[in-house]
């Protein structure tokens, strides 16, 4: 099983999200040291990594990635390495099996192993499927 739905139960109206496994995505411990740091260093303790895909640069299509307080409607969360991970179902078509990890280099940072990915420019932040 890839994902389920969960709705959580609260007076307000929660966002509905699918919980998913990790092959969806999922990180390394390099990544999930970064971003539990980046997360801690925030102030959001309890919150997710975003990873989209969104139209641009120079192959076509590029990984956006952004730390929130949780799960927007619709996304896939996903917990891997002890790191929530949430993945819109459009981006999930693109990231489905890739594995995000965490190169501290001069050159570094985070890098993403697509598998989907048919082409990928010299720099590594785009591709095309």
């Amino acid at each position: 099983m890839i994902a389920r739905t969960v709705q959580p139960t609260t007076t307000a109206a929660p966002p509905s999200f699918r919980v998913g496994d990790e092959r969806l995505i999922k990180l390394t411990p390099s990544a999930a040291g970064k971003v539990t740091s980046l997360l801690s260093r925030q102030g959001r303790p309890n919150g997710v990594l975003r990873v989209a895909v969104v139209g641009g640069g120079c192959s076509g299509l590029q990984y956006k990635m952004d730390l929130q307080d949780g799960p927007a409607n619709r996304d896939f969360l996903v917990e891997t390495a002890g790191v929530r991970v949430v993945v819109d179902p459009k981006s999930a078509l693109y990231v489905t099996g890739s594995e995000l990890d965490y190169v501290d280099a001069l050159d570094g940072g985070f890098k993403v192993k697509n598998p989907n990915a048919a082409t990928s420019c010299s720099c590594g932040e785009s591709f095309s499927a």
